[in-house]
This record gives C-alpha cells, sequence and structure tokens, in this order.
C-alpha cells in the first residue's frame, strides 16, 4: 500500500477505534444506571475498550510514528462525533441547568 492511503487507513481506523470506544461508553453508562451491578458494568467495559482500542492503535501504528499520530487524531474526531450524535435533542435542559445554579 502505498504511503498517503496507509495514512488515510490510519486515519480511519483511529475514527473507528475511537467510535467503538466512546460509543461503548456512551452504552455502558446507559445501561449501568438500571443495573445492580455498576462496578461490574463500568470495570467490564473499561478492560474490554481498552483492549480493543491499544490492540487496535498497536497494529494501525506498526512501529511507525506517522500512522499512529494519524490513529489518534481519528480517535479524538471520533469522540468529537459521539459527543455531538448523543447529547440530547433539547439543549434547553443545559441552559436551565445553568441557570438554576445561580442564587438569587
Amino acid at each position: 500500500m502505498n504511503e498517503p492511503m496507509s495514512l488515510a487507513f490510519a486515519l480511519a481506523m483511529g475514527v473507528l477505534l475511537g467510535a467503538m470506544f466512546y460509543g461503548g461508553l456512551w452504552w455502558t453508562v446507559r445501561r449501568a444506571v438500571s443495573s445492580k451491578r455498576v462496578a461490574l458494568w463500568f470495570l467490564g467495559s473499561l478492560l474490554l475498550r481498552m483492549g480493543l482500542a491499544l490492540t487496535g492503535l498497536y497494529f494501525v501504528a506498526g512501529g511507525h510514528w506517522q500512522p499512529l499520530l494519524l490513529c489518534l487524531l481519528g480517535f479524538v474526531l471520533a469522540r468529537i462525533a459521539v459527543i455531538r450524535l448523543t447529547r440530547p435533542l433539547d439543549d434547553n435542559t443545559a441552559t436551565q441547568a445553568a441557570e438554576s445554579s445561580h442564587a438569587p
């Protein structure tokens, strides 16, 4: 594979790894809230998500820093995307929470 395609693949894999990591975190938080074993949910999720992310980063990097850097950039971009996609549709809740914290 030529160099630009290799770097584009690293970026795409970073986005995929980040989406799995942060999407899995969002899913875990939603499930753990109603569970009786919250600590087990979070611990299991952390181990699974970290294992997948670190293994993916290791294989994508292939011993070079350039693909690793682009993979990490994709990871951060996926974080931004997951935050935007999973936020509540009603932004008034954030505004009301900010307003209610002020003392009269």
